[in-house]
């Protein structure tokens, strides 16, 4: 055999070793990034079945889609944020389906709460329910939670046994921090400041999720009447069921309108125990450093509902067993437009492509 000949083979080996290595993650980045390019994957994988399961959930009945692949060799619980359309937004449905093309079991439930803009801290059973029903089917499991999903996700995969991964995408830490972006636009970390322009639609998400924790019924009805108003057309006039509330539900209510940063503190403090309580239990910054596996985090810079800056802090609070992804292409939980993903497409397509491998290569 010639010098040439056997250079060539060594090269056509060598490529063969790392398309085999690297080729899942450069498939499954490239369809996340650029939506178009997903039906290349689908004439290249067999599509997963979808199919309707319900399983125990947290005193009820838990409804999910499962997506089944040929061969499952690893198993994933997605947690969607708080969208109407809960496990059938199609930008988690399609999440769901490019996953299952490289191999993996995903199961997709509907948590009710976050369908109706609300964390009620039931979700955290429910999740461990899914993570059960994974495990059960397809060997040890991993979560992955998505914006408000987050949270509960990662409090749910703490402290639990022979979990593989856990995910946080477009999350938050600390929803006090999250508060104070929602309302003002500020937000930081590292002793960095940042400010960055707000939608009003964000600020009634999140009074909708404050209603489920103020312990006055009377006040609890009329903020979610307000809340319900403001998320059809913000600038409907709800100064009728304004001046009917009572002391707490004025707390809450001048929280949300607030566009101060040294106001957030104070108003804070004013909120009933109760509320205060409820915003440290379902904050998860304290449960990232005792998850068993892997954490995968990623979050986009122009992301107008939670800022970036909480994933940092989650992955501190990990230490070395996160992978972080800070994407200029993406805003909350998905790609920008494609002309934004063509000009910073290349040291965010590197970013992600790191993280999807360390998904897909390591069962």
């Amino acid at each position: 055999m010639s010098r040439r000949l056997a250079t060539a083979l060594a090269g056509a080996a060598v490529a063969l070793a790392l398309a085999f290595r690297f080729g899942p993650a450069a498939l499954f980045t490239t369809a996340l990034a650029l939506p178009a390019t997903e039906a290349i994957l689908g004439a290249l994988a067999r599509s997963p079945v979808r199919e309707e399961v319900t399983l125990p959930g947290d005193g009820g009945r838990l409804v999910a889609d499962l997506y089944r692949p040929p061969a499952p060799r690893a198993g994933l619980v997605l947690v969607h944020g708080l969208s109407p359309a809960g496990r059938r937004h199609p930008e988690l449905a399609r999440l769901a389906r490019l996953l299952a093309r490289h191999g993996h079991l995903v199961l997709v439930p509907d948590f009710e709460g976050l369908r109706a803009f609300r964390l009620t801290g039931h979700e955290e059973g429910e999740i461990r329910a899914a993570l059960r029903e994974v495990e059960r089917r397809a060997g040890r499991g991993g979560v992955a939670g998505f914006s408000f999903g987050a949270g509960p996700a990662l409090l749910a995969a703490a402290d639990y046994p022979r979990l593989r991964v856990a995910g946080s995408f477009g999350g938050y830490a600390d929803l006090r921090h999250v508060i104070t972006y929602i309302t003002t636009g500020v937000h930081g970390f590292g002793g960095r400041r940042y400010v960055f322009r707000q939608e009003e639609y964000n600020r009634w998400k999140l009074l909708a999720l404050l209603v489920a924790f103020v312990q006055e019924e009377r006040d609890r009805g009329l903020l979610e009447a307000i809340a319900g108003r403001k998320l059809a057309n913000p600038a409907d006039a709800t100064d009728a069921l304004e001046a009917a509330l009572g002391g707490e539900g004025r707390d809450v209510l001048a929280l949300v309108v607030n566009r101060r940063e040294e106001t957030v503190a104070p108003l804070l403090a004013r909120l009933s125990p109760r509320t205060r309580a409820a915003l440290d239990r379902l904050s998860p910054l304290p449960a990232a450093a005792r998850l068993s596996g892997r954490l995968l985090v990623a979050h986009g810079v122009g992301d107008d509902s939670i800022p970036f800056t909480e994933s940092l802090r989650l992955v501190e609070a990990a230490g070395g067993r996160a992978r972080v992804a800070i994407l200029e292409t993406f805003h909350h939980t998905g790609p920008r437009p494609l002309w934004d993903s063509l000009r910073h497409g290349g040291a965010d397509g590197w970013r992600l492509f790191r993280l999807a491998d360390d998904l897909l290569s390591r069962p």
